[in-house]
């Protein structure tokens, strides 16, 4: 069962997708109608297509990802998509920048609070967080799917340590804008600021 954020989510992103004119909206909508690992869903599409490990796109692969993931989107949109995010004119587009683009906007607020639990973490300093450093220091019991008895303690974990793994990366390493990124999603199936404060102040004990 999906958390009730999740469904609301989808729900409204649907809603809206009738209303929005902007193409770059409207793919984001598009996946986070599908909850919020939509945007992440995307990305490893992307990822999977990235056949040289250049980390880049030209647009024929760019349309057949967004092809393969289902997004209903025409040839002119997609153009005008690839358009934006290919700044220097090179044919190419980098999908790291793609996908942070693609991330749903977030309040300063937000923005700072993800920002002080990941420093919490960040017991060096360094930038990057480790799982052991996790360990001691992220609470399942807050996660709305353990409160609403979805999953246990274990399933929060895991699914937590899942969201950071990148597919090419997996050094049990976390990097901030991957803890950026899973917050995002979090972020963007939670509408008040306040209540987004809350559930970090408390998954964190900030």
């Amino acid at each position: 069962g999906t958390a009730r954020h999740d469904r609301e989510m989808a729900i409204q992103a649907k809603r809206n997708l009738s209303k929005t004119t902007d193409p770059v909206e409207r793919l984001r909508l598009q996946c986070l109608a599908r909850g919020s690992a939509g945007i992440k869903g995307l990305g490893r599409v992307f990822r999977i297509m990235d056949d040289d490990k250049s980390r880049t796109l030209d647009f024929k692969e760019f349309v057949k990802g967004l092809n393969d993931y289902a997004v209903m989107i025409d040839k002119e949109e997609a153009q005008e998509i690839f358009r934006i995010f290919d700044k220097d004119g090179s044919g190419t587009i980098d999908f790291d920048e793609f996908l942070v683009t693609l991330r749903p906007p977030m309040s300063n607020a937000r923005k700072e609070i993800i920002m002080q639990a990941f420093r919490k973490l960040d017991k060096t300093g360094d930038g990057v967080v480790t799982i052991e450093d996790l360990r001691g220091v992220y609470n399942a019991k807050h996660h709305p799917k353990y409160q609403n008895g979805d999953w246990t303690e274990d399933q929060v974990f895991r699914a937590f340590l899942d969201n950071f793994d990148s597919p090419y990366d997996k050094d049990g390493k976390v990097t901030t804008e991957e803890f950026m990124n899973y917050y995002a999603g979090v972020s963007a199936s939670i509408d008040t600021d306040v209540y987004f404060i809350i559930m970090m102040k408390n998954a964190w004990k900030l």
